[in-house]
């Protein structure tokens, strides 16, 4: 791969597996170099080893994003590393299924500061670099951003607030030359919802208005779409929500 002092540079938060290794694999087709954020240092490390072996330039940096000094801490180690950012990717999220009367505080601000506070932190400690660059931001969302989604109120919440950072990010630098957008998956087939337990009592006919007819999706599938909105094919594309649900919000 390319690492002349041109080569774009992105920062992928939830990088350590799932769909932030999967838009990590994206990337490096394209030559991106990279930086992985996550809160898990093993996992985090194999990943990075792994697409080293590849042929890619990527780095690691393990940390809490809950915390906006950690957010921050992840783009100057970035910038001290590359000289540069292009791309901003928030894909780091945490679901839990309970009952909405059921919800503990901890769990409800844990899923609030790591979905929706770090995007925004992130957001606005890369923007300068950004602006730069004349890079972008990809927000990863959720389809239960844009439909209500039974058992997930939390996380629902969350992703709803990120779209509303996209937009109103988007209409905020809509004359300098940066883009952001945001893309809504469905269901994938990841840890993150393999690992959030299933409470008692649910009523599965309300979650199968949002599993939708088709099975989950392939990471890959909808990091293409994650890695296409950031490459400089979709330059026409700002303050845009892309869907990847396989049809479950289309009506």
């Amino acid at each position: 791969m390319p690492e002349d002092k041109d080569t774009r540079v992105a920062l992928v938060t939830g990088g350590a597996r799932g769909l932030g290794r999967a838009i990590a694999e994206a990337l490096l087709a394209q030559g991106v170099r990279l930086m992985l954020v996550d809160i898990l240092g093993d996992r985090l490390e194999q990943t990075r080893a792994d697409l080293a072996a590849a042929g890619g330039t990527c780095r690691s940096f393990v940390t809490d994003i809950s915390q906006r000094d950690n957010c921050r801490a992840a783009v100057e180690a970035t910038i001290a590393a590359y000289g540069r950012l292009d791309v901003l990717i928030n894909a780091a999220a945490l679901m839990r299924f309970n009952h909405a009367v059921d919800v503990p505080e901890a769990e409800f601000n844990r899923i609030m500061q790591v979905n929706a506070a770090a995007p925004f932190w992130f957001a606005q400690a890369a923007i300068p670099h950004l602006l730069e660059s004349q890079g972008n931001i990809v927000n990863v969302l959720s389809q239960s951003a844009l439909m209500g989604t039974s058992y997930i109120v939390p996380y629902s919440m969350s992703k709803a607030a990120v779209m509303q950072l996209t937009k109103s990010l988007a209409v905020e630098y809509v004359d300098k030359p940066i883009r952001i957008n945001a893309v809504a998956p469905g269901s994938m087939m990841t840890e993150i919802s393999s690992e959030a337990p299933i409470p008692d009592g649910v009523d599965f006919a309300k979650m199968k208005r949002y599993s939708g007819e088709r099975p989950p999706a392939d990471p890959a599938a909808v990091a293409a779409v994650v890695a296409f909105i950031s490459s400089p094919a979709a330059q026409g594309v700002h303050g845009a929500i892309w869907t990847a649900d396989n049809g479950v919000t289309a009506g």
